[in-house]
């Protein structure tokens, strides 16, 4: 049923023009105009007074694990947390569902997984590993391939030559660490894996010529080479924690590539406030409480934060830092979406799917395990306070999330590559 004619009245809309106080006009599933205050007719009204109308969150980077490791997370719970989150679509990875997401009948598993579980739209990423069928994937919608140049920690999605990554014919997003550079032991998890794996990496990738987006960037330096033909992301944990918060909380902050230091986190914020950033994703990776209840060198490495990603960047970028929200639009909605080639998400403009997050943006709030939403009902973002909260996440004109409660699952939507 359609959702009708909706209007939400009295927020400051942050578009592409800018922010305004303005009235958002939603015509079924997509907005039909923005107008000036108390303008335009509806069968139904939002008062978002006090609110930022924010466009809904594109995480061209999650690893939801559904079919075949829902115990680590799945559609049901992740797109929970992405809706608490204000994310409206998510771009699923290949691993760690099995078998990947590498042939048509793989595809259409996940594919159908989403459609009865997941609250939020969803893209999904193919893997490049042997046996891919990439024809059908391009056929199929998906918005690229994921590579390794490491061990992805999982036998089923070994690692990738360079030679494949440039054959590929599609866009690859690049697990970026040089495996001559990984060490199994050393006295830090994070001088296990050095800077100098992700530089190496990134700068052999540029030299292939041809479009890749590195993903979870990590260290500020392997931004120093990145080509022109490189995009690149970094996530929340690595603009929020340091090596500090790892020895301190251990596991739960496990990563790869991993969290570094203060001076480097720095860098890294100068690198997104000066554009040289393409976007932030939350790379949200969870596994079971059994996998991070162990010591730091045996559990798995990846932070369940979808949840907190607006959230954190409001409070250390926004608030902290001076980050327009206009940029933050850019880098969480905008950007990554027209990475995945979205042409109807990311944007808050006529004609686009109505995909909103409407923010509080002075609520001071901590986040606590029982307001967690992730299966294992572990985080490493669990005690740390915010300055900025989602009050309600729309998708298509449809109201998923408000103050706490949710809708029914049922009426996500594959969105595909189109451009």
């Amino acid at each position: 049923m359609s959702p009708g004619r909706l209007a939400i009245r009295g927020g400051r809309i942050v578009a592409d023009e800018g922010e305004r106080e303005a009235d958002l006009i939603v015509e079924g599933e997509r907005i039909d105009s923005i107008v000036d205050p108390g303008a335009g007719s509806a069968d139904s009204e939002i008062d978002a007074r006090g609110l930022v109308v924010f466009p809904g969150v594109v995480d061209a980077h999650v690893h939801f694990n559904e079919p075949g490791r829902e115990d680590w997370e799945g559609w049901a719970h992740g797109s929970r947390g992405a809706a608490a989150g204000g994310v409206t679509t998510v771009a699923d990875m290949p691993l760690n569902s099995t078998p990947p997401t590498s042939t048509h009948e793989a595809f259409e598993a996940k594919r159908a997984a989403a459609e009865r579980s997941s609250l939020v739209d969803f893209a999904l990423w193919g893997g490049l590993v042997p046996g891919a069928d990439l024809i059908a994937l391009r056929e199929l919608g998906a918005v690229g391939l994921k590579a390794f140049l490491c061990d992805s920690g999982v036998p089923e999605f070994p690692p990738t030559t360079l030679g494949a990554i440039r054959d590929a014919g599609m866009l690859v997003a690049v697990h970026a660490e040089d495996p001559l550079y990984l060490r199994g032991h050393a006295e830090t998890w994070a001088a296990s894996r050095p800077p100098e794996a992700e530089v190496g990496a990134v700068s052999a990738l540029a030299r292939l010529g041809v479009r890749v987006h590195v993903v979870h960037v990590s260290a500020a330096a392997a931004l120093d080479v990145s080509g022109p033909r490189v995009t690149t992301e970094t996530c929340p944990h690595y603009l929020w924690f340091t090596d500090d918060d790892v020895e301190r909380d251990g596991a739960l902050l496990k990563c790869a590539p991993p969290i570094r230091g203060a001076t480097n986190r720095d860098r890294l914020w100068d690198a997104v406030l000066g554009g040289r950033v393409a976007l932030v994703a939350s790379d949200h990776s969870p596994c079971t409480a059994a996998m991070k209840q162990r010591d730091l060198w045996s559990a798995w490495g990846g932070i369940a934060g979808i949840q907190t990603m607006l959230p954190a960047l409001l409070t250390e970028g926004v608030h902290r830092r001076g980050l327009p929200l206009s940029r933050l639009a850019s880098l969480l909605a905008a950007a990554p979406a027209r990475l995945l080639g979205l042409a109807r998400k990311g944007r808050l403009a006529a004609g686009m799917d109505a995909d909103v997050a409407l923010l509080d943006l002075d609520r001071e709030w901590k986040l606590d395990t029982s307001a967690l939403q992730t299966r294992s009902g572990q985080s490493g973002w669990v005690g740390q306070s915010f300055r900025g909260a989602v009050v309600r996440t729309i998708v298509r004109g449809r109201t998923i999330f408000e103050d706490g409660a949710f809708a029914r699952p049922g009426q996500a939507r594959l969105a595909r590559r189109e451009s």
